[in-house]
């Protein structure tokens, strides 16, 4: 391993970032001056690598999920889940909250983004908790640690990207993400009904039957639409690409046809929205290939799987790679470190015969917790923004619930069966 090359690597991106440049122009950026001075390098091939990186048929699902997810926030798609989640859980103390977290958990099996489900639940609910009379900080912390499900149930943006560049199954890696994702909504909202005891948050009125029925009957063609993806990914009646269109038909057929809330007027803007959001995610994509491709050619990877080899006990091992991505995905978007880290360790991760799927969505659960945490904390800003509160306002009730993450994801580190129960009952096999 050449080190001057790969501490300049690292000096140059990091002080970009410090200095507040973009994520991935730092990435991109921070190639050039080492391949200027490596006389085995040209500068060509930086073209060549960010396209490479970006050249797989499994990231066009990317866009697709996204602009489903932005079509159904403009049809109203979220409001109908508020209203359904409401009728089931609004009645226990500190109802608004839980209907924060269920919604979450339901919008994050259409969208597949933690940032579309902060802007789509946040805009409804953080006004609403303010109005009932939670407080500001509690109503954004809730909303932003909600939404990392997000990348956590299927379909996950992130599992579709991590599986490009490892080569695992995404239809393995959605199932495996189910059973963790449902355990951190739980444990979230267990963590309400203390807080909503010791603070007096209000007891919101019992849904009649009559109610109940009502906002299922609204909402049951959008609840159709993760069972619809995800269930056709899973039994393998269309890949993850395919699914990402059917989710786009999906989601106008109920906004143009059914639900009749989308206008043609406004589609100019969901798909210039979209677009934007995936030309960052798409170019972050590029760049930390291209600045991936740096650290293989240096052999990083090669040194890496070296020191990692050196720790015998599984379980030790996949802590200790968890825990980078955890400290990484506090700076870095969690795309960005996926593709970078998650190659690295993959010849350790197979020496120590951990499966690939379970090394992939128990580091996509930790990779989740830096979107709400500083220094980066996307979804913490979006929903500080949204709810008029000042970030390190909202720190400490974040942590309370960061703190609940963090044990289950010791648990599924530990508890491998956790993450590998559904991709083997529908696999039926070792995969």
């Amino acid at each position: 391993m050449d080190l001057a090359s790969v501490i300049l690597l690292f000096t140059i991106l990091l002080s970009l970032i410090a200095l507040g440049v973009p994520i991935a122009f730092a990435l991109l950026v921070s190639t050039l001056p080492v391949i200027a001075i490596d006389p085995r390098l040209e500068l060509g091939m930086v073209v060549q690598r960010t396209y490479n990186s970006m050249d797989s048929f499994l990231l066009i699902a990317v866009p697709f999920f996204l602009l489903a997810g932005n079509i159904m926030n403009e049809s109203g798609v979220t409001r109908r889940l508020v209203r359904l989640a409401y009728a089931f859980v609004g009645h226990i103390r500190g109802g608004l909250a839980h209907v924060n977290v269920v919604v979450s958990m339901l919008f994050a099996g259409i969208s597949g983004s933690s940032t579309a489900d902060t802007a789509g639940v946040g805009s409804v609910l953080i006004p609403a908790m303010k109005e009932k009379g939670y407080s500001g900080e509690f109503s954004v912390a809730i909303t932003a640690a909600s939404s990392v499900m997000g990348i956590i149930i299927p379909p996950s943006l992130i599992l579709i990207v991590w599986g490009a560049i490892t080569g695992t199954s995404v239809a393995s890696l959605f199932a495996g993400g189910v059973i963790p994702g449902f355990l951190i909504g739980i444990s979230q909202m267990l963590l309400i009904v203390i807080l909503s005891k010791r603070r007096q948050y209000p007891v919101e009125k019992k849904a009649g039957a009559r109610e109940m029925g009502a906002s299922m009957r609204s909402a049951l063609l959008a609840l159709l639409a993760p069972l619809i993806i995800v269930g056709g990914i899973m039994f393998g009646l269309f890949t993850p690409t395919e699914a990402s269109v059917i989710a786009v038909l999906y989601s106008l057929f109920l906004g143009v046809v059914v639900y009749r809330t989308l206008r043609l007027r406004i589609v100019p803007n969901i798909l210039h929205n979209s677009a934007r959001l995936v030309s960052l995610s798409l170019f972050c994509v590029g760049t930390a290939g291209m600045f991936g491709w740096m650290l293989a050619y240096y052999r990083v990877p090669y040194s890496l799987a070296m020191w990692a080899s050196t720790i015998e006990n599984p379980s030790i091992l996949l802590l200790v790679v968890v825990g980078i991505f955890l400290v990484l995905g506090t700076f870095l978007d969690g795309l960005v470190v996926a593709i970078i880290i998650a190659p690295l360790f993959m010849p350790a991760i197979q020496n120590a015969a951990i499966h690939p799927v379970h090394y992939g969505v128990v580091s996509t659960v930790a990779v989740s917790m830096g979107l709400v945490t500083p220094p980066y904390g996307l979804c913490l800003l979006l929903a500080s923004a949204i709810g008029k509160v000042r970030i390190h306002d909202a720190l400490p009730d974040t942590l309370l619930l960061l703190g609940n993450m963090s044990v289950i994801l010791v648990a599924l580190v530990l508890l491998p069966d956790l993450t590998m129960f559904i991709p083997r009952l529908i696999a039926r096999q070792w995969l």
